[in-house]
């Protein structure tokens, strides 16, 4: 079984820090990409039937924001999805500005028990700042809501190190978030993705300055937020067991600790990536591409990568070292026929030598204190 990812690539308004491909319901002028969409990924689904033999092992519906369509969209993209997911985790991204008690009676109906709530700050300053469509105020009613339709699996996002953000904001907002009651959250740190309003508005270059912009919180002061958020949060009850993800005790998301451990997911419609059997594709992130291949009969790919041995193994230590459970020795030796201290002898020793990592009970961790900075050190291992 593999897991199941959707990509929904609408939403109201596009974020100024946002880098996933979507199309603004703004500049949809009827309904025409929206039913481009619909037949694309009906198609798609037919043709990509056959890579799910065995069932899916969780369903994630991501976008843009699957809840900026209309109820009767939502509804229709949850029909189409024949693949069987009872009794798993299946989650949809939701945004306050979109939500209604309709469209979550509707989400409960089809089998969607997990919401994972972009909130991203609880300043109506920054969250303006940053392009969002909501205030604080449509958080907690959204919340509300989710609570009222009986969800008792739901995800907050917050990011932190955005324009103007200082420790005092990042903090009230994860404290807000706690008194919310979720039981997962998910911190992440801004990165200015090239081709965004916001990587623009701050892209050094023909003599500009910044001194008119907001302030933009550098390292040191994001992982001074980070480390505080990490303390808060643990105190609070929360696991952190990865990088950026915190649960309550068996609320941890599913799908993405499956990715996190190397197992396989198909993702269907524009933009979104696969990775089956040691080959990844991705789809065309143009939605006319996308529905007009389907409609010749062919698989909308834009990328196609066949995975070498060796790089499915560093992927699978990359990955599997963002979590707090780290990677099983055994379990790598088992998938991969090999001791990973063999493969990687020099930068392990290197590393394990500095503490930056560790081996207990047979497994390889990062060191808790160096996990802010895990990208870099993780590049080692390329």
């Amino acid at each position: 079984m593999s897991g199941l990812y959707v990509h929904v690539p609408f939403c109201l308004q596009k974020c100024a820090y946002c880098a996933f491909y979507s199309v603004p319901l703004a500049d949809v002028h009827g309904g025409g990409p929206v039913e481009d969409y619909f037949e694309g990924l009906a198609a798609e689904i037919r043709l990509r039937q056959q890579d799910t033999p065995f069932g899916v092992s969780s369903l994630f519906i991501g976008g843009g924001t699957p809840t900026a369509l209309a109820p009767e969209g939502l509804e229709r993209l949850l029909k189409m999805l024949v693949f069987s997911f009872e009794d798993i985790e299946a989650t949809s991204e939701a945004n306050p500005g979109t939500i209604t008690p309709e469209k979550l009676r509707i989400l409960r109906e089809y089998g969607i028990n997990r919401i994972s709530l972009g909130a991203q700050s609880f300043s109506d300053r920054l969250l303006k700042e940053i392009g969002r469509i909501h205030n604080a105020e449509a958080i907690r009613e959204a919340v509300r809501l989710i609570r009222l339709e009986g969800f008792n699996n739901l995800n907050l996002d917050l990011m932190f190190g955005l324009p103007g953000q200082d420790r005092k904001t990042w903090q009230e907002s994860v404290e807000e978030a706690l008194r919310l009651g979720p039981e997962h959250l998910s911190l992440y740190a801004l990165s200015l993705e090239a081709g965004t309003p916001l990587a623009t508005r701050y892209s050094p270059g023909q003599g500009k300055t910044f001194s008119h912009l907001p302030h933009l919180p550098d390292d040191d002061e994001q992982a001074d937020m980070y480390q505080w958020a990490v303390e808060c949060l643990v105190r609070a009850g929360y696991s952190h067991y990865e990088v950026s993800n915190f649960a309550l005790p068996g609320k941890e998301c599913r799908h993405n600790l499956e990715i996190w451990r190397g197992k396989d997911y198909l993702g269907l419609g524009p933009g979104a990536v696969s990775t089956l059997g040691g080959v990844r594709w991705k789809n065309a992130e143009d939605l006319a591409v996308y529905g007009q291949r389907l409609r010749n009969g062919e698989l909308p790919l834009m990328e196609v990568e066949h995975l070498s041995e060796r790089e499915r193994m560093t992927e699978r230590l990359l990955l599997g070292l963002r979590l707090s459970a780290g990677v099983s020795l055994e379990e790598f030796k088992q998938e991969f026929g090999q001791d990973l201290r063999d493969i990687y002898r020099d930068v392990l020793e290197t590393y394990l030598q500095q503490k930056l990592l560790s081996i207990e009970e047979n497994r390889l961790r990062l060191n808790p204190r160096y996990i802010f900075t895990a990208n870099a050190i993780l590049q080692a291992f390329l």
